[in-house]
């Protein structure tokens, strides 16, 4: 076996400080022994015991008692290995503890095998062969250190936290007097310019279709009391006032015109602590107005539409083969169709989709359709299908809700059924105003116990004002009467200037009415017919007029009072009238109006103007 060793020399691994502190004592040691003239001592091979492990045997030293120092040091043999890689086989050295031998002194061996391996003895070089001398141990390295610069560039810890810190409080420090400046700056504003709005809510759709809309504006702080004289509508609408606190809400008792700029304002607003006072004003605009409108046709089905006031934008949103009456809210359409068996109520959308049936008190006829907006009702005249003089129900009120989740309620006087002749529904309330089979005027709200309230005799209902509750009706005299529907007290109805005599309908609108007038010859035949516009002044202007060949047949007012809708028959004697409960002539057409100038804006085909309350009568 060759004594060189050709295996590469393996890397030094850095040292523990132990390791360290043993290889100086040991050459500490070997200095001290030098000195006194001993030897050092060679670590003995070991011999095989019976358990195979390897036990150490004496050293064999030169015939001069020590090794010569300038001849070549005995070779280690195989490196020394770990004691688990001797028990497996495995000769990798055991880089964890080995410390390599100094080359010019054999104690730092000698240390090495007190502590943690024992060398194998080392083999008889060969008598032929000359044996090379053994390769240095290259030194060990050292562990890398930290390389000055970085050293010195290493971050003090506290310093930088205190730095930190610093910069953290100045930025808070910032802020915070930024916000202070803010917040005075906002103070200064508020005491300077007084109150201002901060919100505004209002649906102009909704406006334009009933009364009671509202307009609610928000102050940034609470307000002392406003009075209605502090508040004005541009263009003037009559209004009531609820202001608390920081809101101010605006309830406008009629509806308002279509295609509109509303400016609203209340002056002198004063904060609820003092301090200046300022105006709050707000704007808003109201979209144009649609109308629908029913046209029968005897070929097809017959058809309700909606379009615009001039009628280039007509759509269809239902039909049916037989359509008697409906009515319109302004979310809903309600319709009457008439079928073999008898009537159908249907309730839908205003766009005619989703259609469903309201359950009717039996199987019969309704006519005289009304709904009441506000009360979310519908009501209408009811007559069961077989009806005789002591069997069956004849022309009795029925109202009951809109979304259908009640029963039909019958109206009674007296606990009694009552059948009634005219009646309607009071506006933006859930009260009807009736007169029955024996010209009895009575009123019955809905939503109260009350019961029934008598208002005495009448003969018809000519219309109900909106936002009042007065009431325009005929007395059995024939005097035409404005009743007061909360306390009963009545007026006569002023005659027009100039005078048009008495009038076969009367409409009222906000702002004055609608009367249909004929003229007659000495003979006291019909020559003609017009609708008066009647202020409230009582001031006249005719707005429509027909000569004998026509018909008007009814005359209503957009909710505002801004439009009117004239239904005229045309060429009466050659205008056959068709076979619904309702019968009219197959031919109408609705003439629409601009009630301010007085001019004509459209004539469309068809009748039933959702603007009125009840369907045209004959």
């Amino acid at each position: 076996m060759s004594t060189d060793d050709e295996r590469r020399d393996e890397p030094a691994v850095p040292r523990t400080r132990a390791e360290l502190r043993a290889a100086r004592e040991a050459e500490a040691a070997a200095a001290s022994r030098a000195s006194n003239g001993e030897g050092g001592a060679e670590p003995s091979p070991r011999s095989s015991s019976e358990d195979g492990r390897a036990e150490p045997s004496p050293r064999s030293l030169s015939e001069d008692g020590g090794a010569d120092r300038d001849e070549t040091p005995l070779a280690t043999g195989p490196r020394a290995v770990s004691p688990v890689a001797r028990s497996t086989g495995d000769e990798r050295p055991m880089r964890s503890t080995f410390v390599p031998p100094d080359a010019e002194s054999t104690t730092t061996l000698a240390a090495h095998t007190s502590t943690d391996y024992a060398p194998p003895a080392p083999e008889k070089p060969k008598a032929e062969k000359k044996p090379k001398p053994a390769k240095a141990p290259k030194p060990a390295k050292q562990p890398k250190q930290p390389k000055p610069e970085k050293a010195a560039k290493a971050p003090a810890p506290e310093k930088s936290a205190t730095s930190s810190d610093r910069r953290f409080l100045l930025a808070l420090g910032a802020v915070m007097g930024i916000l202070v400046l803010v917040g005075a700056g906002l103070g200064v504003v508020s005491l300077t310019q007084g109150p201002r709005i901060t919100e505004v809510q209002v649906n102009p759709t909704e406006a334009i279709e009933a009364s009671g809309s509202r307009v609610i504006l928000t102050a940034n702080q609470s307000l002392a009391a406003i009075d209605e004289s502090q508040v004005t509508v541009e263009p003037a609408v009559p209004f009531t006032l609820d202001a608390a606190g920081r809101g101010i809400g605006i309830r406008f008792t009629v509806p308002l015109d279509d295609d509109t700029e509303y400016t609203v304002k209340v002056a002198d607003a004063v904060g609820a602590g003092g301090g200046p006072s300022a105006t709050l004003s707000t704007s808003f605009s109201t979209p144009a107005s649609n109308i629908f409108l029913l046209r029968r046709d005897a070929d097809g089905d017959d058809q309700i539409f909606r379009t615009d006031l001039t009628g280039e934008k007509a759509q269809p949103v239902f039909a049916a083969d037989r359509i008697n009456d409906f009515r319109a809210t302004s979310s809903q359409l309600v319709v009457s169709v008439e079928e073999d068996e008898g009537s159908k109520l249907l309730v839908m959308d205003r766009d005619g989709q989703n259609p469903r049936e309201i359950e009717l008190p039996g199987v019969g006829y309704v006519g005289a359709i009304q709904v009441s907006d506000r009360g979310g009702l519908v009501g209408y005249s009811y007559s069961d299908k077989e009806l005789s003089d002591t069997e069956g129900r004849a022309s009795v009120l029925v109202t009951q809700s809109l979304s259908g989740d009640d029963e039909p309620v019958v109206t009674e006087v007296g606990d009694k059924e009552a059948n009634i002749f005219v009646w309607q529904f009071v506006p933006d309330s859930a009260a009807v105003l009736f007169i029955d089979f024996d010209g009895a005027l009575s009123l019955v709200d809905r939503t109260t116990d009350a019961g029934v309230q008598s208002l005495g005799l009448a003969t018809t209902i000519q219309g109900i004002s909106r936002g009042t509750y007065t009431a325009i009706v005929e007395r059995l005299d024939g005097s035409v009467v404005e009743l007061n529907l909360t306390d009963g007290s009545e007026v006569p109805l002023e005659a027009s200037t100039p005078d048009y005599g008495s009038a076969i309908t009367i409409t009222p609108f906000p702002g004055g009415t609608l009367r249909h007038v004929v003229s007659r010859d000495e003979n006291g035949l019909p020559i003609g017919q017009a609708v008066i516009r009647v202020d409230e002044e009582g001031a006249a202007t005719p707005l429509v007029e027909v000569d004998s060949t026509d018909s008007i047949l009814q005359a209503c007012a957009s909710p505002s009072g801004q439009y009117a809708a004239v239904v005229i028959a045309p060429d009466l004697a050659d205008n056959p009238y068709d076979q619904m409960l309702l019968p009219l002539p197959e031919n109408l057409e609705t003439h629409l109006l601009d009630l301010r100038t007085g001019d004509e804006i459209v004539a469309l085909t068809g009748f039933d103007a959702s603007w009125c309350q009840t369907a045209p009568q004959f």
